[in-house]
């Protein structure tokens, strides 16, 4: 009998203009329970997902909150398609695949859509290693 492989999968989500309630039941709903925000920059006009707050928000749902806008936050020098190519980028990759063997995994950034985005260029190299990536929109 064939061995059933599981495909792997890591879901992408953008913190928009969300309420907290909407951001917390959506990603219940996709069981979600790792949110690794990759924004460079872990700030917003909406209180709720300044890093601090997003993180205090996360722990009392019981998701883990993890911060990797270091390794795959966006506003690289250069552009972004030229940072996937460095060490660093790859391995901020195998840190988030690692995490996503563990549990349901979605990375955040603040955009709604990951058709403009970094988080394109992170669900491509993704695919890639063999990843199915769901856009939560």
């Amino acid at each position: 009998m064939a061995k059933v492989v599981k495909k792997r999968v890591i879901y992408t989500i953008g913190s928009a203009d969300r309420s907290q309630d909407d951001f917390l039941r959506t990603l219940g709903d996709d069981g979600i329970k790792i949110l690794v925000d990759v924004r460079r920059f872990p700030t917003s006009k909406y209180e709720h997902f300044k890093r601090e707050n997003l993180e205090a928000i996360l722990l009392s749902s019981e998701i883990a909150y993890v911060y990797m806008g270091k390794e795959l936050g966006g506003f690289r020098k250069g552009g972004y398609e030229a940072y996937v190519r460095t060490e660093d980028y790859k391995g901020g990759l195998k840190s988030l695949e690692k995490l996503a063997i563990k549990a349901p995994t979605a990375i955040m950034c603040c955009e709604k859509s990951p058709a403009g985005c970094h988080r394109r260029y992170i669900s491509q190299s993704l695919r890639k290693r063999g990843w199915k990536v769901d856009d939560i929109i």
